[in-house]
């Protein structure tokens, strides 16, 4: 009673400072602490959704938290943005984005869905990381798959984080016109990937970025990331080859979409650049995230409402969100690697290296097998190489980082 009295003294920046306190002592206050509810009458502008909508099915933190046991795939909302200099703290980015996404039509009655509303805003910034850390920990350590609404980019921070304070080892991919390393700004979200790469210890096992834009990058900084063994591709290669970035987002588990990678002219809230990719190839990448079978937390930032037109910026992110499910509900019919019945199987040789390539009867996908006798996610482009025996680039990046 004492420590609810306390709380109630408080002003809610600093409430949220004491609670973070407390869950770290005392390990057992719930995670709907750190969160605000949603309003569904506010959202539907008390008008309610109709049957089949996903608002109508959906579990929402409204006034009861959710029951969360039978729930696969939870969003949560954090429209903390202070890092990328912005004074107003918190952001209606997430509200706008569920507001579009509630009106969609649900066909995938497989998925159990979830929103537990949004981050309670910290007297600090940081205290927001922690908060948000503190809820994605919680749930993907119970088996949840974790969709984030930013917010701004650096909060890949507390994505990554809660991977890091359990000690888990992990592959990452951003995508982004930009790669976040510039340390000479005084901005969180134009440098956080400095600490996310290269802090200690360190559980980035591998990191991907696609769609940067090659003319705001410096050639050194591709040529750093190279050394260390991490892969980069430019926008131009994603729409190219946009199915060649399926296995490298299926080996993934922390997905993180900054919306300055879309062109503006389809997301017009983006004012960063007028070329990058189309509506339909960021759907399409969402599609592959939720295909993953590692794949748990996806984030979504970088959406400034303020600059939106008709709101068209937060449609496009909701239908992002949407084939995600489209993808989850598939790669669910996907059948383990060890069920070899289910797989085609293709053995062959290059530059004198025994191989093995696996093709899935039911979705397609392919897998090739390293000299450990592991298999990681591979394209049929892979296999045409190594068939006319040369070295996919895929086995011999994965190779060369051990």
């Amino acid at each position: 009673m004492q420590f609810a009295s306390l709380l109630n003294n408080l002003s809610a920046h600093h409430r949220l400072s004491l609670l973070l306190l407390s869950f770290v002592i005392m390990d057992h206050l719930n995670i709907s602490d750190f969160l605000e509810p949603v309003s569904l009458a506010g959202l539907s502008f008390d008008e309610g959704y109709k049957e089949g909508q996903i608002g109508n099915t959906i579990a929402v933190f409204d006034e009861d938290f959710p029951d969360l046991d039978e729930v696969q795939i939870v969003i949560v909302g954090c429209g903390e943005q202070r890092g990328s200099g912005l004074i107003h703290g918190q952001s209606e980015a997430p509200n706008i984005i569920r507001r579009h996404f509630y009106e969609l039509y649900f066909w995938h009655t497989d998925i159990r869905m979830a929103d537990v509303g949004n981050i309670k805003t910290g007297s600090l910034f940081t205290d927001s990381y922690a908060a948000l850390k503190t809820v994605v920990q919680d749930l993907i350590q119970d088996g949840k798959t974790v969709i984030i609404l930013g917010g701004s980019h650096d909060l890949t921070l507390s994505q990554y984080n809660a991977y890091a304070d359990a000690k888990k080892l992990i592959e990452a991919t951003c995508v982004d016109a930009l790669i976040d390393l510039n340390l000479e700004s005084s901005f969180r979200h134009e440098n956080f990937l400095m600490e996310m790469l290269t802090g200690e210890p360190n559980f980035i096992r591998h990191y991907n970025h696609l769609a940067f834009q090659s003319y705001y990058v410096h050639p050194r900084m591709l040529e750093t990331l190279d050394k260390l063994r991490f892969d980069c591709f430019r926008v131009g290669s994603v729409k190219e080859s946009i199915d060649e970035m399926e296995p490298v987002i299926r080996n993934s588990h922390l997905f993180s979409f900054d919306m300055t990678a879309m062109a503006s002219a389809f997301a017009p809230a983006n004012t960063f650049s007028p070329n990058g990719l189309y509506g339909e190839e960021a759907c399409v990448l969402f599609r592959y995230a939720g295909m993953s079978p590692n794949i748990n937390t996806v984030g979504i930032y970088g959406y400034d409402a303020q600059h939106d037109k008709d709101d068209l910026t937060a449609k496009q992110i909701s239908q992002m969100i949407w084939y995600l499910l489209d993808g989850r509900s598939r790669g669910k019919k996907e059948a383990a690697l060890d069920e070899r019945d289910s797989f085609t199987e293709y053995n062959t040789m290059f530059v004198e290296v025994e191989t093995t390539f696996i093709q899935s009867k039911k979705t397609g996908r392919w897998w090739m097998q390293l000299p450990d006798k592991k298999f990681i996610a591979c394209s049929y482009k892979d296999y045409l190489l190594a068939s006319s025996n040369e070295i996919p680039e895929r086995w011999l990046r994965a190779q060369e980082r051990g």
